[in-house]
């Protein structure tokens, strides 16, 4: 495991690569979270996570979705590839000035049978079920998870 300082050097020199999961209940609703890390703190966005160094996308999807969701064991299999993204941010996780942070991100949409009971507070603050045209209209979601619906 990196230091902060190791991973902060890794922020300040290269771009990380993470998945998103666009999360659907049956309604067609899509589950946002307001967020509590840099970067992106306070603003709603799909959860998602980095993907860990000789992590399989098959692994990394599993750990996310557990740790973003609390779903356990959810295969790659049962989402759909929505494409790649990048995301540009002018913050990083440690708050250190001048240290921008970029993502390539793998995007997946998903949707679980029992919606009723997914999220993690340890990750996000609230949760919010909204339609894509709310989440279009919707001042504090973040354009890049806007971006999945354009």
């Amino acid at each position: 495991m990196l230091t902060e300082i190791d991973f902060l050097d890794v922020v300040r020199l290269t771009p990380l690569v993470a998945i998103d999961l666009i999360v659907r209940d049956a309604d067609g609703r899509i589950l946002i979270g307001h967020r509590r890390n840099r970067p992106a703190r306070g603003t709603w966005f799909v959860p998602g996570g980095r993907i860990l160094k000789d992590e399989t996308l098959d692994a990394a999807f599993a750990r996310i979705a557990d740790a973003e969701l609390g779903i356990a064991k959810l295969a790659r299999s049962s989402a759909r590839f929505e494409g790649v993204f990048e995301h540009h941010y002018s913050d990083n996780f440690a708050a250190e000035p001048g240290v921008s942070t970029h993502y390539i991100v793998l995007a997946y949409a998903l949707s679980p049978g029992n919606t009723q009971q997914i999220g993690r507070p340890d990750q996000h603050s609230d949760y919010l079920w909204l339609t894509p045209a709310e989440l279009l209209a919707h001042p504090d979601v973040h354009e890049n998870t806007k971006a999945y619906f354009r």
